[in-house]
């Protein structure tokens, strides 16, 4: 007898293969963190790094090591462990989207051509890795880093692909974006 998880009203995530050679990384912050002993204080370094194609493909990843370094690199392994497929056509999002995660609320909306990406550090990188080329973006609530996130991404999944909308109410792509 199999189990379903449950996923608390959430859409199962796409997770996708990475193709190593096309992903682009970048950091998005580096925290120092400290454990207090018996002989004092021991410090390590908390990196979160995105990675994407710029095509659609966007993951994020978290590492912990004493040297910054290492901690970079652990995170881009977790992120090409977490990659995620999300509808991206023509630069821009399909419709507007709210995420969350934990206090981090996000709001990210599709802009017309040459509008560019209007979203913060954190948000940003995650869009612009994704291939998002024109849209407008709020982060509402906490600006923990790890937490916006993890709220775009959700944001992001939440997407419905225009493709499969024109498929349901059988009507061209075209129509679903003129209305």
């Amino acid at each position: 007898m199999e189990r379903k998880r449950n996923t608390r009203g959430r859409q199962p995530q796409a997770k996708v293969g990475a193709q190593e050679s096309s992903l682009e990384d970048r950091l998005v912050t580096v925290n120092r963190v400290a454990k207090v002993t018996k002989g004092g204080r021991t410090f390590s370094f908390a990196a979160i790094v995105v990675v994407g194609d710029r095509d659609g493909t966007v993951g994020h990843g978290l590492g912990k090591a004493r040297q910054v370094s290492d901690a970079i690199a652990k995170a881009t392994e977790d992120a090409k462990r977490n990659l995620v497929k999300v509808p991206v056509y023509n630069g821009r999002i399909p419709h507007e989207q709210h995420g969350k995660y934990s206090a981090a609320r996000v709001f990210i909306k599709p802009a017309s051509d040459g509008t560019g990406v209007i979203a913060g550090g954190a948000m940003r990188a995650v869009l612009e890795l994704a291939g998002v080329h024109n849209v407008l973006a709020k982060s509402i609530g906490s600006s923990n880093p790890h937490n916006v996130v993890k709220a775009t991404i959700d944001a992001l999944l939440k997407m419905r692909d225009p493709k499969m909308v024109a498929k349901t109410r059988n009507i061209p792509v075209s129509k679903v974006f003129n209305g």
